[in-house]
């Protein structure tokens, strides 16, 4: 296992699915994390509750991604009450299934502004704090389809797309405040954004799985940990692909 002692880790999209599994990895790994949500309130709370009885320590905000303001308030907070950040995982995405010639404004509007603007407008502003500090770790969840796109789901493969090119941009414009930046690109990982699928459905798509099943987000997370560690210290503007081999 990683080890995180002592580092304040912030984590988008953190009640649920990756995001959730990240959460329970790097609190395992020892550090202080502080995670956002969007609609899971109440779930929010319960990990925070139950891992706080287990002595862990962690945060849950609620925080939309699709508001400069509302971002801009949530950093201003955790500065102001912890003074760094060391490390850095923009997870929060979502996705819509559907043709892209039937998707509305508000459909697009909504992924672009969640999955790639809010993200960058986080990272821009713990990268300022960053480059004072001389030190820090991001690690951007992309995806697969952000490498070859996926029929039904341009739009999400357009952002994650985005999120892979803005990864390695800013590896290398960051390289010399001892600043890495990395990304994972899951494949098929079980989680709720693949339940629409029925059995049948599944079934073929994990066929073209060489080592023939989902991922679990466990295998992602600890991926994350990794790379938001020391041992991973000379790693830098990659993108770690977890596929099982998929592409």
């Amino acid at each position: 296992m990683a080890d995180l002692s002592g580092k304040t880790a912030v984590i988008t999209g953190g009640s649920r699915g990756i995001g959730r599994a990240i959460v329970d990895e790097f609190l395992k790994s020892g550090a202080y994390v502080i995670f956002t949500y969007n609609n899971s309130e109440e779930q929010s709370n319960e990990i925070v509750k139950n891992y706080k009885e287990k002595g862990f320590f962690l945060e849950a905000h609620k925080v939309n991604l699709n508001d400069y303001n509302n971002i801009l308030r949530f950093y201003d907070d955790v500065i102001s009450r912890r003074g760094s950040i060391d490390i850095l995982v923009n997870n929060a995405g979502i996705s819509k299934v559907g043709l892209f010639m039937d998707m509305t404004k508000e459909d697009i509007d909504e992924i672009v502004e969640t999955n790639f603007t809010g993200t960058i407008y986080l990272t821009q502003f713990i990268v300022k704090k960053m480059v004072m500090q001389k030190k820090g770790c991001i690690l951007n969840i992309s995806s697969i389809w952000g490498n070859t796109g996926a029929s039904c789901e341009s739009v999400y493969s357009a952002t994650k797309g985005g999120i892979t090119m803005f990864t390695k941009s800013l590896a290398k414009e960051l390289g010399s405040c001892n600043i890495r930046v990395n990304a994972l690109a899951p494949g098929v990982i079980k989680t709720e954004m693949n339940e629409w699928m029925n059995d049948e459905e599944k079934r073929e798509l994990c066929d073209e799985v060489p080592l023939n099943r989902f991922g679990e987000k466990d295998e992602v997370a600890k991926c994350a940990s990794f790379l938001c560690s020391d041992d991973a210290s000379y790693v830098s503007g990659q993108v770690l692909t977890v596929d099982g081999a998929m592409l």
